[in-house]
């Protein structure tokens, strides 16, 4: 098997991100949930979100080759100021396997990588990922490893017909004074309020 000769891609990403094209742009959204642990129980916030997803010119691993989006997610508590929750990374798409694949981290010191099977016109799909996976697992500092760990993040998408695109996540937590799974949730819709810009090789 060949593992080193590169395909050549279309450089038009906007062109080849499947279901993931809905997700292209910049986004807000002024009615989000969050659904966190505290030491009296569960705790409920609302948020209000700016999503950025622009695509990037298309990845070659060998012959693999997939198309993407660089994104970025600011998130506060309505009428606050102060960053909630941000993380930044990667949406990707391999049209040969049908595979989505999302990329995340977050500065309190965790990543992920997360990964689904998807129609290539899908209005809704969904990436998973689970502790103790050498492929699409989760790694965590040692303090959330200890106190906050997370066993299985899993992350719904669907393209609204409205235009606007929802997410709705669970983070299942094991915490050291209790007895079973926190799910952890948080959803929200978002609305354009920018249109991605061509990733540079479609501009070249």
């Amino acid at each position: 098997m060949d593992i080193y000769t590169e395909p050549e891609g279309d450089p038009n990403t906007l062109a080849n991100l499947g279901p993931l094209r809905a997700l292209a742009g910049v986004w807000e959204g002024k009615r989000g949930v969050d659904v966190h642990p505290i030491a009296d129980g569960p705790e409920t916030d609302l948020f209000v979100e700016r999503y950025e997803a622009q695509p990037i010119d298309f990845q070659t691993n060998g012959p693999q080759l997939l198309y993407g989006l660089r994104y970025h997610s600011h998130i506060r508590k309505t009428g606050d100021v102060a960053m909630f929750h941000e993380q930044v990374g990667y949406w990707l798409w391999e049209p040969a396997t049908h595979t989505v694949t999302m990329t995340l981290a977050i500065p309190r010191g965790q990543v992920l990588l997360a990964s689904g099977l998807s129609d290539v016109d899908a209005r809704t799909f969904e990436v998973r990922s689970t502790r103790g996976s050498m492929t699409y697992g989760i790694a965590s500092s040692p303090f959330l490893d200890d106190n906050f760990t997370t066993t299985d993040f899993r992350m719904s998408v669907t393209a609204n017909d409205d235009g606007s695109w929802s997410y709705d996540e669970t983070t299942t937590l094991k915490l050291p004074d209790r007895d079973s799974g926190f799910a952890h949730t948080d959803r929200n819709t978002l609305f354009l309020v920018e249109e991605p810009a061509p990733n540079p090789l479609a501009l070249a």
